[in-house]
């Protein structure tokens, strides 16, 4: 769901999210008495006839687990939750988000992580990964990653691209899990909130090349990440992702097609779009991501994003330690599914 641009530029996007939406005064009696008796009547039913059903369908301890999903449900209709200013829905992406995407990494990826002790226990940090497989679901996996198996259980704040914000429902969904728009400024508010922020520099020339270019990194563009990282004074984690790229094997791209549907690109790969709607289903490769030793920016003054020369530095030390990483992962790599 997210794929950043090759560089951080433009102006920020974000339509400020003052609070959560909340019933007017003159319904909120009415919605608290709603979601009241759909929560005792739910609970009711679940502890009467569907008892039984219930365990041996959900397991043991399922009461516990239905009544913290009922006053999710409560706290949803009467508007008992919050978002920040970008959107951000903390509670849904938590109780639901990442609950839909975490049998698809422990289950179907069989996601291996390594180096999470690298993203830091509290204060901003910036993720910046390799990006591949012509659906961006690397990104959604480092999201489940960062927050399953880091000890603070912190959130990844993803650069998303253009795209993603302008497509029916995906946008409002990307920003209620905490995605914002790939430009300097939101990066560097979120950084200096101490965010972690995760950003795929290769865009849609990393997701979208061929299969024979499968593990070599496309162009970084012009740092605009490092300058961010630079200017709120938060280290850069290097991260590398190796399984994405064999979901999709891309094979061909239509390329008229694509700019006629206003797309980056229309992949052709072995089983899409010769099997229909099947032709969606990944393959169930193995993947693995690894966090690599953070790069300290806190070194330099805040005004050093202003040297082009450092930048570059920065930005080509970041990618030949992700290049670096991935090759060395793809030679320990047993198979491509196993």
């Amino acid at each position: 769901m997210s794929a950043a641009h090759e560089e951080l530029a433009g102006e920020a996007k974000v339509i400020p999210i003052e609070s959560a939406p909340s019933w007017s005064p003159g319904t909120a009696a009415g919605a608290e008495a709603f979601a009241a008796r759909l929560a005792d009547g739910l609970g009711s039913l679940l502890s009467g006839r569907l008892g039984p059903v219930a365990e041996t369908v959900l397991g043991k301890g399922w009461e516990g687990r239905a009544a913290s999903g009922l006053a999710f449900l409560r706290r949803r209709i009467t508007g008992d939750y919050e978002v920040d200013e970008f959107g951000f829905d903390r509670e849904l992406t938590e109780e639901v988000f990442l609950s839909v995407l975490r049998p698809l990494a422990e289950q179907y990826f069989r996601v291996e992580v390594r180096g999470i002790e690298h993203i830091p226990a509290e204060g901003g940090a910036l993720v910046v990964a390799n990006h591949s497989g012509v659906v961006p679901l690397d990104a959604l996996m480092t999201q489940v990653a960062i927050h399953d198996h880091h000890p603070g259980r912190r959130h990844l704040r993803m650069l998303a691209a253009d795209l993603v914000f302008v497509l029916p429902l995906v946008g409002e969904l990307a920003r209620k899990a905490g995605h914002t728009l790939a430009c300097n400024e939101d990066a560097q508010a979120l950084l200096e909130r101490g965010e972690v922020v995760g950003v795929w520099p290769e865009g849609f020339k990393g997701i979208g090349k061929p299969f024979a270019d499968r593990y070599k990194l496309q162009r970084f563009g012009r740092g605009g990440f490092v300058a961010s990282a630079l200017r709120a004074q938060v280290p850069i984690v290097p991260c590398s992702i190796v399984g994405a790229e064999e979901t999709y094997p891309m094979l061909g791209n239509v390329k008229s097609l694509a700019r006629l549907l206003g797309l980056p690109y229309l992949p052709i790969t072995p089983t899409f779009p010769w099997l229909g709607p099947l032709g969606a289903i990944p393959l169930p490769t193995k993947w693995t991501i690894q966090f690599g030793e953070p790069i300290r920016t806190d070194g330099y003054p805040p005004e050093a994003a202003e040297d082009p020369m450092l930048v570059f530095n920065l930005t080509d030390e970041v990618r030949e330690t992700i290049q670096h990483t991935l090759y060395q992962l793809l030679v320990d790599r047993r198979s491509v599914f196993f």
